[in-house]
């Protein structure tokens, strides 16, 4: 901000986000589902042009905020890149029979009644495993679906407890980037975070699995597609089902424990789905290419068409034929689309302190604990809805509260813990967010169908606002003098 600039009063800092929530909202009204395919996009793109207008108008450069949209979507170019490999990703393990194993080992183990639960813990533990819910939900999450599909549950109720229970893991696992951000802007180590949070997690993940619990015992244990005998035979005779498919995921959950970037464990991910295709099925191969002989030839097209181009396996079973198919990379495009425009927006915001100037306001507000927490969660929401960004609803308000909780005798801990339990989880939850658009995508469910049944996510904000205002597991500073000691700590 150079010194020409001017501070903008609260109310022209909130026209673009008014801008931009008025006309998300006409979208979802009148496009549906539909919206994410172009018209939320152009909205995000006019709220960008909102923004710069008043930024222009308090005085900054339009390089200063050009500056500041190749920042923003310049962060955001791993996620991008990640998204498009998960396309390729889905489309060669459908290729190479790995979904469809899933499927098919999945409807002998699991009924209706514990499903929920069991997809709920399953995801949980692998993205605990791994510190990725972007990777469990594209991998293990899809196949949960095409489980609870077979079983006759909605996919939203499918997708809020595959999602319930990878941001659980993600946020609890010293692997996930999320977990090591938030302690780092908050000024706390990693392991201190983790041991505090689990305060929090674990009631608001043990109530959402009693309500999956309830839901399958009530709802779903005289509904279910109960002969599954069909389902398997289209499936087996389809495809050559073997456990030694399963060693492609269990490949990609060993390079991410080991640290492998998610990038080249996703690409490698994706080549060994290819490899398993060659060597189990041949006949898919065939009939994705359309070609019976030159096998090399249709080998080549078929794997290039699951890793970019939409894909689908025909069976003899119609329901089984909706859960094979995929949109590859170019399945992806619209929220990449969606990403880009998304950053774009939050990029003016930012660097013209239009986000700064309204977060600043509701610090005023907070005249205790409680009141402190409770700003701190709704402005972590405030930036996952503005800012289209997890990342940035965590960096933004955990560098803004760092100093204000440390003066109050609050531990930072407290901001660490906040900061996960309103910002990481709620990010999935906003169907223009990069997470929200990113799940809704992979799984094939509108964030808005799937919103409702994430528990887990819905209830984090709450606990932690709840055990603030009971002074439950408060953390604080024996004096002014210990927390001036902890200065140094803060990024």
């Amino acid at each position: 901000m150079t010194q020409t600039t001017r501070r903008p009063t609260l109310f022209l800092a909130l026209v673009p986000v008014i801008f931009l929530t008025s006309l998300i909202s006409i979208n979802v009204f009148i496009f549906g589902d539909d919206s994410l395919s172009g018209s939320n996009q152009i909205v995000l793109i006019l709220s960008a042009a909102v923004a710069s207008v008043v930024a222009i108008r308090l005085g900054h450069k339009w390089t200063d905020l050009r500056a500041g949209i190749v920042k923003s979507i310049g962060s955001a170019m791993t996620a991008i890149l990640i998204l498009l490999l998960i396309g390729s990703l889905a489309g060669t393990w459908l290729l190479g029979g790995i979904v469809p194993a899933m499927i098919y080992y999945g409807l002998q183990i699991l009924n209706p009644t514990i499903f929920l639960v069991a997809a709920c813990l399953v995801s949980a533990v692998v993205s605990l495993a791994t510190g990725s819910s972007w990777s469990t939900v594209a991998t293990l999450g899809v196949a949960l679906l095409g489980i609870g599909r077979a079983l006759g549950m909605p996919d939203g109720v499918i997708g809020g407890a595959i999602i319930s229970g990878a941001y659980f893991g993600d946020k609890m696992s010293p692997l996930s980037d999320t977990t090591n951000l938030a302690p780092a802007m908050a000024g706390t180590d990693l392991f201190t975070h983790i041991k505090y949070m689990a305060w929090t997690t674990i009631p608001s993940i043990s109530i959402a699995l009693i309500i999956f619990l309830i839901m399958g015992l009530r709802t779903y244990s005289g509904n279910v597609y109960s002969d599954i005998t069909p389902v398997l035979d289209a499936i087996s005779g389809t495809f050559n089902i073997s456990p030694f498919l399963f060693l492609v995921p269990a490949l990609v959950i060993f390079l991410i424990i080991r640290k492998v970037p998610a990038l080249p464990a996703l690409f490698f991910g994706t080549l060994a789905g290819a490899v398993s295709a060659l060597i189990f099925q041949p006949q898919i191969i065939q009939q994705v290419s359309g070609m019976d002989d030159r096998f090399h030839v249709a080998a080549y097209i078929a794997i290039m068409k699951s890793m970019y181009a939409d894909i689908s396996v025909n069976t003899n079973h119609e329901m089984v034929n909706s859960l094979l198919e995929t949109g590859g990379m170019r399945g992806m495009l619209n929220t990449v689309w969606l990403i880009i425009c998304a950053m774009i927006f939050g990029g003016v915001m930012e660097s013209s302190g239009l986000l700064h100037r309204i977060t600043e306001s509701v610090i005023k507000l907070a005249h205790n604990t409680g009141s402190l927490v409770a700003s701190t969660a709704g402005t972590c929401i405030f930036f996952n809805i503005t800012a289209s960004d997890q990342y940035l609803s965590i960096v933004v308000p955990g560098r803004m509260f760092a100093d204000t909780y440390r003066e109050r005798g609050l531990k930072p801990q407290n901001l660490s813990r906040t900061l996960e339990d309103s910002g990481t989880v709620t990010s999935v939850l906003v169907p223009w967010n990069t997470c929200g658009a990113t799940q809704a995508t992979v799984l094939g469910v509108p964030t808005l169908v799937f919103l409702p049944y994430c528990f887990f996510n819905i209830i984090s904000p709450f606990m932690t606002i709840l055990y603030a205002y009971l002074n439950i597991r408060i953390s604080r500073y024996k004096s002014p003098e210990e927390a001036q000691k902890d200065v140094s700590l803060k990024v």
